[in-house]
């Protein structure tokens, strides 16, 4: 009965008395954020009907071709927390430089980086997007941030979450407290909790990877997926399930609903490139949430929660989910220190704090 669900703003508030001296702005940030998914959900429902689809004649800094919601997402979201006074500026993957307070509005104690929409390229065929994002700690609250401000590890994030728009709209997040779900009542316009504590199993049956690019995978990465691929009668002993929505989001989504792993390494397809996903506003609020619910986040090599970044759009390879199936994909990597330097052709919790 929705009479007896918690509303986030609830459930917020609930979290914040075990924490006497918290200011409540942390609270406000997630509201905003949650305003900007739900008026985001609301575009993306009337699809067609609401001359949303397709692309723009313009590309955004990584040099793809932005679709006319990525363009709408990042209005939204720069608009509706650009004059809170809670942010000291915001980051987006459709801007090269951070988006500044205009100069009207007060200067707060956060930053905001975010995807406003991945998975964009689903949108016109109907398959689930969403939004992520995470919030840090401006270095110097009341001042406007500057590129470098933006550069810290994942692990000093004080929230992350993401929406997901699928056959209901579904915002998930942790304040370092477990990660929990809630879902959008369209009729009352409020996020309540349907999901509290999800836990991802140790174990999986079920991996994402996008098979097209095995010829350019690392050994490591051949080597687990052949694992899986020979099902009982392999290493394995068991058969594995492969899955591929192309939304980060989705594919997280799924993990934390029902368990898995997902991949998306470095390879030779691009060697300019060291990954595909983005650190600061894809791989490091993926990672808190994954880590937040029992699971594993990496490179094959490093905890993703401990990468210091270099910039705002840096890429990076990204293993996330069920720890065992982590875990393992990490002792491959180990046992091939040099896997990235050769073609696989020759290949055998942020928390609530005082004061926030």
């Amino acid at each position: 009965m929705v009479a007896h669900r918690t509303t986030l703003a609830r459930f917020l508030i609930e979290q914040r008395s075990h924490h006497p001296g918290a200011s409540g702005e942390l609270n406000a940030v997630i509201l905003d954020v949650a305003l900007v998914c739900k008026a985001i959900s609301k575009r993306i429902a009337y699809g067609a009907l609401g001359g949303v689809l397709g692309a723009e004649p313009t590309t955004n800094v990584q040099g793809e071709t932005q679709q006319k919601l990525d363009v709408l997402a990042n209005e939204v979201f720069l608009k509706v927390n650009e004059r809170s006074g809670l942010l000291a500026g915001m980051v987006s993957e459709e801007l090269d430089d951070p988006h500044p307070i205009p100069p009207q509005y007060p200067r707060g104690k956060y930053l905001l980086v975010f995807d406003p929409l991945d998975g964009s390229s689903n949108i016109d065929v109907n398959v689930s997007v969403g939004s992520i994002f995470s919030v840090l700690r401006a270095p110097e609250p009341g001042r406007d941030a500057v590129a470098a401000d933006f550069l810290q590890p994942g692990s000093r994030q004080v929230c992350a979450g993401y929406a997901i728009y699928g056959p209901s709209t579904v915002l998930v997040l942790s304040v370092g407290t477990g990660v929990h779900a809630f879902t959008l009542d369209p009729e009352l316009g409020e996020f309540l909790l349907t999901r509290r504590d999800l836990a991802i199993p140790e174990t999986a049956s079920e991996f994402a990877i996008n098979a097209s690019n095995r010829r350019f995978w690392e050994p490591p990465v051949r080597r687990y997926v052949d694992e899986c691929l020979a099902g009982r009668s392999g290493p394995r002993g068991k058969d594995y399930n492969m899955r591929w929505v192309a939304s980060a989001v989705a594919e997280l989504h799924r993990i934390l609903t029902r368990g898995g792993v997902f991949l998306y390494p470095r390879d030779t397809k691009d060697p300019a490139r060291a990954g595909r996903l983005r650190l600061l506003y894809e791989a490091s609020p993926i990672a808190f949430l994954v880590e937040q619910a029992g699971g594993r986040a990496g490179t094959g090599r490093h905890r993703i929660l401990d990468v210091l970044p270099e910039g705002l759009h840096q890429r990076i390879p990204l293993v996330f989910g069920a720890r065992d199936e982590v875990e393992r994909i990490e002792q491959m990597y180990a046992g091939d220190p040099d896997a990235h330097s050769r073609p696989p052709l020759f290949g055998n919790r942020g928390l609530f704090r005082a004061g926030t």
